[in-house]
């Protein structure tokens, strides 16, 4: 009988499934998609928008010779302000959300009431175009300016007026801001290729640090934490340490065309724990693209390109709305989506607010109203790369060095005199020689107050360390008052004394003498030996 055939298998390879031309979103990618854009149409040319910093956080664009404000909710205009003669450039709500400062074409910067849209200061002194200004963010009361006069301008508004004026730039200042964490600190760009930082405690009105783009500056940003800033021109985007003194960390050059605008925006709460409360760079270009850059790990992370070409770019602090400026006069405005998990978990940390309220981890800035803000960094000790800014010590003047400023001599003299210290009566004393005064003043003294001086001279005249000044005073003063000292009883009294006090010192030098005659041939003697 025939074995049964044994029958062979063979391995088969599984079949692959065809990989997708499109590559997958990162979790940050679809957090940036989730921002529904919207067009607000009907505008003229955008080349600045800003977000109020306090809650709802509306936006202010400015375009042609007027501002509109927009709600953040609805993207819907609330308000606008007409009452520039020319082309807006440049807008900046104070810290408060109340009032917005707006710069034109014709020099003119305008303070107005965000709620009655006033105009409240009007304040003029550059002479050509205004391109930047802004409201420090730790400050209500001052604003910082710069224009095509290449002038950077510290205004007191208040006051308008500019108490400072800082000159440095050879080009047109174009953009700026503000230090987040000191209100005496600001950077400028300018299309002489240079960002400078400013301190307004350093004397001289010079810079404090500078940093070369290598090409145009279109604008600069400092970053959260006040150590690093931001600049944009030509085609790229860099990064600079200010604490390092300025050195360049990076630069992000993946724009075809200028980048025209940049702004910080803060990662929500759409994408995954790692990236929570985390910051990005945004920034925009005439080549129609929306670059998101992470500066912590040096890449681009999301890209978005619009049908026109782009100026402006903001970001609202509670990351809800992006907003961006075009060429033609479009704003696309995007709300993020929410979704309906999201809005539970809303409605349930509503509720649990009713029981305890939740801890707010974000850093609060310090304000004035708070006892902390006047001990803020007095522990914290500077490290070797520091620019140390020193406050130069105030001292306090006596009445009388403030009545020698005054050149008010005589008073000087009777005032130093009443405090009886014998060592400031002999430095005004000497003052007033040097000045030629001092005689003057002698003559000038009525008998009450001649009675100080000669009770002074009658105190200090035989002290070798002030005998040298105040013998040959003495001898004037009898000269010079000889007929009020013979009216007065007083005055003859004290010329008694000072009479009794010199022959006194004449008795001690010739006994000093004496005994300098014996111990001198006794000396001679010892040096033979």
């Amino acid at each position: 009988m025939a074995e049964p055939q044994k029958k062979t298998t063979f391995p088969v390879k599984p079949k692959l499934k065809p990989k997708s031309r499109t590559p997958k979103q990162t979790p940050e990618s679809k957090y940036w998609s989730s921002f529904k854009t919207q067009q607000i149409p009907k505008l003229i040319s955008v080349p600045s928008l800003t977000f109020s910093p306090t809650s709802p956080h509306s936006f202010a664009a400015a375009h042609s010779a007027s501002i509109s404000i927009f709600s953040s909710e609805t993207l819907s205009p609330s308000s606008t302000v007409s009452s520039f003669k020319d082309s807006v450039t440049s807008a900046s709500f104070r810290n408060d959300g109340r009032l917005i400062a707006a710069a034109d074409i014709s020099g003119l910067i305008q303070v107005i009431d965000v709620k009655s849209r006033s105009s409240l200061r009007r304040l003029r002194s550059h002479t050509r175009p205004v391109r930047y200004v802004q409201y420090p963010v730790l400050d209500k009361l001052h604003l910082i300016s710069g224009g095509d006069d290449a002038l950077v301008k510290y205004w007191d508004v208040a006051e308008e007026k500019s108490i400072l004026q800082l000159q440095g730039h050879k080009d047109y200042v174009r953009c700026g801001d503000s230090s987040p964490v000191n209100a005496e600190m600001f950077v400028t760009g300018s299309y002489d290729h240079t960002v400078k930082l400013w301190d307004i405690r350093v004397r001289d009105s010079k810079h404090a640090m500078q940093v070369n783009h290598g090409s145009p500056v279109e604008d600069v940003i400092f970053l959260p934490g006040g150590g690093m800033i931001a600049t944009a021109g030509g085609d790229s985007v860099k990064f600079w340490d200010l604490i390092g003194g300025g050195k360049l960390l990076y630069s992000m050059e993946s724009h075809n065309k200028t980048v025209t605008s940049i702004c910080v925006g803060q990662i929500g709460k759409e994408s995954k724990e790692e990236s929570w409360n985390q910051y990005r760079v945004l920034s925009v270009g005439l080549d129609g693209y929306l670059k998101v850059f992470d500066y912590t790990e040096m890449k681009v992370t999301h890209s978005t390109r619009f049908p026109a070409p782009l100026l402006s770019v903001a970001f609202s602090p509670d990351c809800s709305t992006r907003v961006i400026g075009t060429s033609n006069g479009v704003i696309y405005a995007g709300k993020r989506k929410e979704k309906e998990k999201e809005k539970n978990v809303e409605s349930e940390s509503s509720l649990f607010w009713r029981i305890r309220p939740v801890e707010n981890t974000q850093r609060q800035v310090l304000t004035p109203s708070h006892f902390r803000y006047f001990y803020r960094g007095q522990g914290e000790k500077p490290s070797e790369g520091d620019y140390l800014v020193m406050k130069p010590k105030k001292f306090k003047l006596a009445e009388h060095d403030k009545l020698l400023n005054k050149f008010r001599h005589g008073e000087a003299l009777v005032s130093v005199l009443e405090s009886k210290n014998p060592g400031n009566v002999l430095a005004v004393m000497e003052e007033l020689v040097a000045r030629k005064k001092l005689l003057r003043c002698v003559s000038d003294l009525d008998v009450e107050k001649l009675e100080l001086l000669m009770t002074f001279l009658h105190k200090y005249c035989t002290m070798p360390r002030y005998s040298s000044l105040l013998m040959g005073l003495t001898k004037k003063v009898l000269e010079m008052r000889a007929d009020d000292i013979r009216g007065s009883e007083a005055l003859r009294s004290h010329i008694r004394n000072l009479k009794r006090s010199v022959e006194e010192e004449i008795r001690v030098q010739q006994s000093m003498q004496e005994i300098q005659g014996v111990i001198s041939p006794l000396l001679k003697v010892a040096g033979r030996r």
